[in-house]
């Protein structure tokens, strides 16, 4: 079968790693890129990629005639809705860069223009894709730890100086969105995925060592009840000193209690269930590497198999546009009982 035919729009960090995956995939292919800084498109160069370059979406959708059939969106936060919609209503299917958008009205209007041009949007929530993730998902979903009684997911990194000074965008409300867009939302969507949706929130947001990013937050403490049963403790910070410290989720049961841990939530370091054994679990990816900080794990070739797969029909989108709007929702709500949001 023919190849499904990619360009990317955004050539940064994550771009660039979407670029190279496609390139390499046996069932996909690179046709082009685009971003508005030139320089940044020179980096294809060092990827050995030879793609089309554009310097604006407005030059790709008149050169490119459809010859693309799918645009991974992998810009500033804040573009993320609006480009999904013109590359929707333009006939091209989009894959959409965490987080979906910064506010649940602009992820509505994504999900009813996907419904009306019968294009698909996809999501990037790749850490669904780690087996400490899947393994979590099954001992909930089959019930093996019983009724669910609490939850506390604690993620706690650095993003200092270093991080904020690479880029104009990051740190800003309108482009960066906050702290649980940009750097927690695939922890947010893990708990979506497992647990389901939340009720009753209450939270206290504080940003103690941005003193310079306005209006912006680096830790906070959310507590919430599960509409599935339960209660849920989100406790985050990006002011931990030099390096990130620990992403984890522990579960409390009637059946039993379990811990998922380390750095980027890549191993179990508890597991006591009723008539339950811990299994021995495969490595899990290493996480993306940026130099002086580090993000979570590089699942993105996972996500790529997943969206060929999918449009060739052969299997379900991993991430709908559903559920990436549930977890904006869920952010949405922590930040707006923190009083981030009127």
């Amino acid at each position: 079968m023919s190849k499904i035919k990619f360009s990317v729009l955004g050539f940064g960090r994550i771009g660039q790693r979407h670029a190279k995956i496609i390139h390499e995939y046996k069932d996909s292919e690179l046709i082009s890129v685009v971003d508005t800084d030139a320089v940044q498109l020179e980096a294809a160069h060092s990827l050995n990629l030879n793609p089309e370059k554009y310097t604006s979406i407005q030059d790709f959708l008149i050169k490119d005639k459809l010859e693309s059939e799918v645009v991974n969106i992998a810009t500033p936060n804040g573009f993320h809705t609006d480009y999904a919609i013109k590359l929707l209503e333009a006939g091209y299917h989009v894959v959409i860069e965490k987080p979906m958008g910064l506010t649940l009205e602009s992820c509505e209007k994504v999900l009813s223009t996907m419904i009306e041009t019968g294009k698909q949007a996809f999501v990037v929530k790749q850490n669904r894709y780690s087996p400490p993730s899947l393994w979590l998902k099954k001992v909930v979903s089959e019930n093996i730890l019983g009724d669910i009684l609490m939850v506390q997911t604690n993620c706690y990194w650095n993003r200092d100086q270093r991080y904020y000074s690479t880029s104009d965008w990051r740190g800003t409300n309108d482009l960066d969105g906050g702290a649980l867009f940009t750097q927690f939302s695939h922890f947010i969507d893990l708990l979506y995925w497992v647990f389901g949706d939340i009720k009753n929130v209450r939270s206290v947001i504080k940003n103690f060592t941005h003193s310079d990013l306005e209006n912006f937050d680096d830790s906070g403490f959310a507590q919430f009840e599960f509409l599935k049963g339960g209660i849920g403790c989100l406790n985050y910070s990006t002011s931990c000193w030099d390096k990130n410290m620990e992403s984890s989720i522990t579960v409390v049961g009637t059946k039993g209690s379990l811990k998922v841990g380390g750095q980027y939530m890549n191993e179990i370091e508890y597991c006591h269930i009723e008539n339950y054994e811990k299994p021995d679990l495969p490595e899990t990816n290493p996480p993306n590497d940026y130099g002086p900080y580090k993000g979570s794990a590089a699942n993105h070739h996972y996500v790529i198999e997943n969206v060929v797969n999918a449009l060739k029909g052969h299997e379900s989108a991993t991430t709908n546009v559903f559920e990436g709007m549930k977890v904006v929702g869920f952010i949405e709500k922590i930040y707006r009982a923190g009083g981030f949001i009127k």
